[in-house]
């Protein structure tokens, strides 16, 4: 293979940066032989600009990531909950802001293809990880059109544009599975996508106790966003790590009581979250002003 094989797909524009692997009907052959799906199968219509994506698409594009064939049903999964209206890609692909599709998966599977949920989730080394992130990222480049500078907008953008895949490691939680919580039954295998921005590292060796940490938890997520939209914008995922887990599982705290408490220590009279008191005053004064409107 020369390097203008390679040199080929920047030329095309169907890459994210990076060399890909050439998409050779045969290695998309194999590709869909993980998935057990008819090729001409629709997936969905990936915003921004709705291109039609089937499983053969989804396969090729898996392939130029690097993947093995047995990822591709992660892939597969990923790519229905981005193409969900309800995930609203449309926005995060075209907006200003600097999110990026976050996976996270839950179940047998993440054993059964490498998937990395301990130490250095977040880095490199798995290439379960890599690639199945990275693919749904060529996904929405080469079929949802999001091209930076032409319809992806983002500002800054953030490394987790290129891939964006970690696995809950469910063995060392003191609780039950995330997407049980989200209605599956946990024995099975699932994919949740998030809108994340990139991580924001927490770290606290001091706190002894489930109600101190998650003080400092809620107090540490106060800046997520900006200080006007407090205490939290929109939904916000914490990812609790093994040491602190520890700490809740000896207070015998659930998920939900976390949950509670993160807010209590942010409680602070309105004019502190915004830079002054004019600026508290006429924020609240608009809230005021649409709940008086009549319902039509």
């Amino acid at each position: 293979m020369s390097a203008d094989d390679f040199e080929v797909w920047f030329e095309k524009g169907v890459t994210d940066g990076l060399p890909v692997v050439p998409p050779t009907r045969e290695r998309v052959e194999r590709m869909l032989a993980g998935a057990r799906r008819r090729p001409d199968e629709l997936v969905g219509e990936m915003p921004p600009n709705y291109g039609r994506l089937t499983v053969e698409k989804a396969a090729i594009n898996a392939v130029m990531a690097g993947c093995r064939s047995e990822y591709l049903p992660v892939l597969l999964a990923a790519a229905e909950c981005a193409c969900d209206p309800a995930f609203n890609l449309h926005g995060m692909s075209a907006s200003t802001h600097f999110s990026a599709p976050l996976i996270i998966v839950n179940g047998p599977v993440r054993a059964r293809i490498g998937l990395n949920c301990g130490f250095g989730v977040f880095g490199p080394g798995y290439r379960a990880n890599a690639t199945i992130g990275r693919a749904l990222r060529l996904l929405m480049i080469n079929i949802g059109g999001a091209r930076p500078g032409e319809t992806s907008m983002s500002t800054f953008g953030h490394p987790g544009r290129y891939t964006y895949c970690i696995g809950e490691h469910e063995e060392a939680s003191p609780w039950p599975p995330y997407h049980a919580s989200r209605g599956f039954a946990a024995g099975t295998s699932a994919v949740t996508l998030f809108a994340g921005e990139a991580p924001h590292g927490i770290s606290d060796h001091a706190s002894r106790t489930a109600r101190a940490l998650a003080g400092s938890l809620g107090w540490s997520m106060v800046g997520l966003w900006n200080s006007k939209h407090f205490p939290l914008y929109s939904h916000t995922m914490l990812i609790v790590g093994p040491e602190h887990a520890r700490t809740f599982a000896d207070d015998r705290w659930t998920r939900e009581q976390l949950a509670r408490h993160l807010y209590r220590p942010c409680a602070r009279p309105t004019h502190r979250s915004c830079p002054t008191r004019s600026t508290a005053r006429a924020r609240i004064c608009v809230t005021a002003r649409r709940r008086r409107r009549p319902a039509r």
